[in-house]
């Protein structure tokens, strides 16, 4: 079974805004057994829209419409699907009282007839009630296909997708399993891991498929399974996981579906009721960026020091000049000490530290760029490691935040 998902907006082709909606869609779809065929955006244009719709039409049985539900000249969804659907617009006296209750509640400015107007709907849809914004979402139906409009706005269409549209989806159809499991590689690139799990990758079950997702410092490995058998997908997927665990255990640092890196550190240092506190250079805060991002972060976080310059180095993290003249500012010494100070500033029981030329400009030291130095320091001593990350300054940046991050997960099994 498949979807098509269409964006309308002039504002997502000319990259004022992401479209996160698709990937909400997709995703949630995906849990249902629903596959996402394709996702196409679209100008405000009445001939583009039509096209898209009829093309969506020949290859989906669901389609998604999201955007040009809003009260002005240039959202024309609503009559776009009149035309689709040689239907008319009816006015919906229920979506209209909502509207002059939201104004009512929380708008100060007073209703106007093009506010009211949002409660002109297609006589043929199923209205689908919108909590937080003026306009419906809409359900059509033409035979076994369903088109679902919703409104644009990420958290209006989120509600209408998670409490309207999925239960509607899962009453109507009979939907195939579709199983996920992503294991999470840090310190290969693809090719190397490729060539390590071949004799896996050459004996997949047909209803097993293996992605390979890089990102910067590390590989994501994604199973997907596929069938009318859930036993038989999870048996399938079990056994494939376990013999890549057997292959590549080394450099695996969990499941996504356990949750990001930065949650699986955040557990264990909840777990073992231990602390870290971080003493950032090259990487500017993204490590502690990263870890506050978890919720409950400040059970185990205690704080950061973004010590960019050399003399906050001295300054601020108490490491010794004569340290930094003698090695240079990028170095395993300066970042061993970067790592034991700001542990014992900060009485954390880890202290990550990390050092480097990033670029463009090679700074206060002669190393070339992309040379970087992570230290993490705890009770049992200072682990120090140096890397080479290219001359990307984007990804030298990425790429050892996240490999700060494996380095920490290592160190916090230790204990």
């Amino acid at each position: 079974m498949y979807a098509e998902i269409i964006t309308i907006g002039d504002e997502i082709l000319i990259g004022q805004i992401i479209d996160t909606n698709s990937a909400f869609i997709a995703n949630e779809l995906n849990k249902i057994g629903i596959s996402v065929y394709q996702i196409t955006s679209v100008q405000d244009d009445k001939p583009h829209i039509l096209d898209a719709l009829k093309e969506a039409r020949s290859r989906a049985q669901i389609v998604f419409i999201t955007g040009g539900l809003g009260p002005t000249k240039d959202d024309i969804t609503k009559h776009t699907l009149c035309e689709f659907f040689n239907d008319t617009l009816i006015r919906n006296e229920e979506v209209l009282a909502h509207i002059e209750s939201l104004f009512k509640k929380y708008i100060s400015t007073p209703i106007s007839d093009i506010n009211r107007d949002q409660a002109l709907v297609p006589s043929k849809a199923q209205i689908l009630h919108n909590n937080f914004g003026t306009a419906p979402g809409m359900w059509m139906e033409e035979g076994e296909r369903v088109f679902v409009s919703m409104p644009g706005v990420p958290y209006e269409m989120k509600d209408l997708m998670t409490n309207q549209v999925l239960p509607k989806l899962v009453e109507k159809y009979k939907r195939p399993f579709i199983i996920h499991k992503t294991i999470m590689t840090y310190g290969l690139g693809e090719s190397a891991i490729a060539e390590r799990i071949a004799a896996v990758e050459d004996t997949l079950p047909g209803f097993i498929k293996l992605a390979y997702l890089p990102n910067l410092g590390k590989v994501r490995l994604r199973l997907t399974a596929k069938g009318q058998e859930k036993e038989v997908l999870e048996k399938g997927i079990k056994e494939v996981s376990s013999n890549l665990y057997d292959l590549i255990g080394d450099i695996i640092s969990g499941e996504e579906e356990e949750g990001t890196i930065e949650a699986v550190v955040g557990k264990l240092l909840t777990d073992k009721k231990l602390t870290m506190a971080t003493a950032e250079s090259f990487t500017g805060g993204k490590i502690s960026e990263q870890i506050t991002s978890v919720p409950g972060a400040s059970a185990y976080f205690v704080g950061s020091l973004v010590c960019y310059a050399t003399s906050t180095k001295v300054d601020l993290l108490r490491v010794p000049e004569e340290l930094i003249r003698k090695y240079s500012v990028v170095s395993a010494e300066v970042a061993a000490a970067m790592a034991s100070n700001i542990r014992e500033i900060m009485k954390a029981d880890f202290g990550i530290a990390t050092t480097g030329n990033a670029g463009p400009a090679k700074g206060d030291s002669e190393s070339p760029i992309g040379t970087v130095y992570i230290a993490i320091a705890s009770e049992k001593g200072v682990d120090v490691q140096k890397f080479l990350m290219g001359n990307h300054r984007t990804r030298i940046v990425q790429k050892g935040v996240h490999k700060a991050l494996e380095m920490l997960q290592k160190e916090i099994l230790k204990f």
